[in-house]
């Protein structure tokens, strides 16, 4: 059973838990990077494991426009705004986005956008070389499922989606509805308790 804290980090618009910032480090790829994070957001005092286990498994091209969906701070965007044409971050939490705007200054970047919005709403269809999502498992299988299959939509033919998942939270099952959605499914690596699943649109 979860607090109203945790509760607010997966489903509220606009986090109703006093605001305290603070920064933190993470070494990812072989680079540093700082985080300002906050209260009412995921995983605010340290990069949890299954969003290193994703950033560090998947390859990206300099042609790639990234989408990174249910950003939070801004981790994932950011450790592949370096290797990709451009990366698009979004998050239905307002204070995750205003922290995901900080970082992208922070740590420089000058290719990657932010904007909130609900999953998918109001985003360009067939656009993205990759969408790389740590969905949050909280929330219900139903929010999962529309991650996957509004992927559909949103995916340039040929391009993929990546989720990362515990395995004690349902990955097997959310990589069979994958494959139901795409055809397909793999899963490129599998540490810790996690798997990070990947499904490819057919060109």
């Amino acid at each position: 059973m979860y607090d109203n804290f945790r509760v607010e980090h997966y489903f509220s618009a606009s986090p109703s838990s006093k605001k305290y910032t603070q920064i933190i480090t993470a070494l990812i790829n072989g680079t540093n990077y700082r985080f300002t994070t906050a209260s009412g957001v995921f995983s605010k005092y340290k990069v949890d494991r299954g969003t290193l286990l994703l950033v560090e498994s998947i390859a990206v091209s300099k042609g790639d426009r990234i989408l990174d969906l249910g950003c939070g701070y801004g981790v994932i965007g950011i450790a592949f705004s370096k290797h990709a044409n451009s990366v698009l971050m979004t998050d239905i939490n307002e204070r995750a986005v205003e922290l995901a705007k900080i970082n992208v200054k922070l740590n420089g970047l000058r290719n990657v956008e932010v904007v909130q919005c609900d999953l998918y709403d109001g985003l360009e269809a067939g656009k993205f070389d990759k969408i790389i999502c740590n969905p949050p498992i909280r929330a219900g299988r139903i929010v999962v499922n529309k991650i996957i299959e509004g992927a559909v939509d949103h995916l340039i033919p040929g391009g993929y989606l990546y989720l990362v998942v515990q395995t004690k939270q349902g990955a097997k099952s959310i990589a069979k509805r994958m494959k139901e959605v795409f055809g397909n499914q793999d899963y490129v690596k599998k540490s810790g308790g996690y798997r990070v699943i990947v499904s490819r649109l057919s060109a």
